[in-house]
């Protein structure tokens, strides 16, 4: 796919143009050392290898092509990190061509992509065209084969779905969206239909959200709204609240996680969220933020978790803050006091973070009564296009004796940017 860009890139009529090659390379070497409760010792060092590459050509007339590649591996360099048999691991995560129109918006992709269009949020080979109309009118269209990270999933294969919209770009938008996604057998996966929306009734008001149907099952998947008020640039308030319906939700799931057998989710039907929020930033470099948060489970009970935050900034040159919040739930897991502090600074070229949180438990879990962790991190800008870096933190919790994280990475940039006049191309 990358020669065919290449190609259609350059066969473009000539004009004026803007051309540009740019990439990115993500070098990461991971480390976990654990000891269980049991006194089982584990250590895992995987390598990881990101690569990211763009290929972009901006037209004259407003229209555009570019081509996106991005690609990872992963080897591990002693015990397996995941539970595949193999030591070895990659995939290409997207690879597409898309042409920018010079008018109405319009755009269409082909290739490996992730879109989110009302209920569809997917990674698939595939089509995708979108497009503005009058009158405030808007649509979007997409089919392929959807793309599963587990192989033994059976929707993976044919995926279509749409949806069009409503603007007025002062007040509202308001999209109405489906899909269908079947199985190898041709049988249905998922038929899902929903309702997205922002709206914008005064000036410090915005409200916005989303409401998704399962066909198959016949229920509600979710109802997930916002509101944030801003009577003042220096004072936010926000308002949450989300219902899912567990069954209807996880019915057709692609990663055992989610899956209805999992404990976590088979012994509940349904699930609230409400929270609020306040934030202020009235005094010179001082942020504050309250918030509040409830959960309730229908069969496995309530949990409130609400607290506070401080934070000190000093631009160009270090971050400072703390919060404490309270969990009160229904089980002993779901009982503590959360204290985190954090500082951050930058020197020079250098960046520094310290990061500390201990969860204080009501009750003993495992002979344990608190966990914590401390994670130190630091980055250094060598140039403009190569950048090091590296993070360590230690843990202990109900679950570990003491548990050892680390990363090392690299990450190198490279770009070339070509303009066009006439046919005549000149390096910049």
């Amino acid at each position: 796919m990358a020669v065919l860009a290449s190609s259609l890139l350059c066969s473009l009529p000539l004009m004026a143009s803007d051309y540009s090659f740019s990439g990115e390379s993500n070098t990461i070497f991971r480390m976990r050392s654990t000891t269980d409760n049991m006194g089982a010792k584990k250590t895992i060092l995987p390598a990881y290898e990101y690569l990211r590459l763009s290929m972009v050509d901006n037209r004259s007339d407003g229209s555009g092509v570019m081509f996106h590649l991005g690609a990872w591996g992963r080897a591990d360099l002693a015990d397996k990190s995941t539970a595949s048999s193999s030591s070895t691991e990659g995939d290409l995560q997207y690879a597409y061509l898309t042409y920018r129109a010079p008018k109405s918006n319009a755009v269409a992709t082909l290739g490996r992509q992730f879109i989110s269009e009302g209920v569809a949020a997917e990674r698939f080979d595939g089509v995708y065209l979108r497009s503005d109309f009058d009158y405030g009118f808007g649509a979007s269209a997409f089919v392929g084969n959807s793309v599963m990270t587990e192989t033994s999933n059976k929707g993976g294969a044919l995926i279509y779905g749409a949806r069009i919209s409503h603007t007025n770009s002062k007040y509202y938008t308001v999209g109405l969206s489906a899909l269908k996604n079947f199985r190898e057998d041709k049988s249905i996966f998922r038929e899902e239909e929903g309702l997205d929306l922002w709206v914008r009734p005064f000036s410090q008001v915005d409200i916005t959200g989303r409401s998704a149907y399962n066909s198959i099952t016949n229920g509600w998947m979710e109802n997930n709204y916002a509101l944030a008020y801003t009577p003042l640039s220096s004072l936010r308030i926000g308002v949450d609240y989300s219902q899912i319906n567990i069954k209807d939700y996880l019915a057709s799931v692609t990663t055992s996680a989610l899956s209805l057998t999992n404990p976590v989710w088979k012994n509940n039907d349904k699930q609230t969220f409400a929270g609020a929020s306040v934030s202020y930033t009235g005094v010179s470099n001082l942020a504050l933020t309250a918030d509040y948060k409830f959960y309730n489970y229908d069969k496995s009970g309530d949990a409130a978790f609400f607290g506070g935050k401080a934070s000190y900034t000093m631009a160009d040159s270090y971050v400072v803050g703390g919060s404490l919040h309270f969990m009160d739930g229904g089980v002993d897991r779901l009982r503590y006091t959360e204290l985190r502090a954090f500082v951050s600074t930058k020197i020079d070229q250098m960046d520094l973070t310290l990061d500390a949180m201990n969860i204080n438990y009501d009750k003993s879990i495992n002979g344990s009564n608190n966990s914590y962790s401390i994670t130190g991190a630091a980055g250094y800008t060598i140039n403009r296009k190569l950048k090091v870096g590296a993070d360590i933190e230690y843990s202990k919790n109900p679950d570990f004796d003491n548990e050892v994280r680390g990363l090392v990475k690299a990450t190198y940039s490279f770009d070339t940017k070509l303009v066009a006049e006439g046919g005549k191309k000149s390096e910049k």
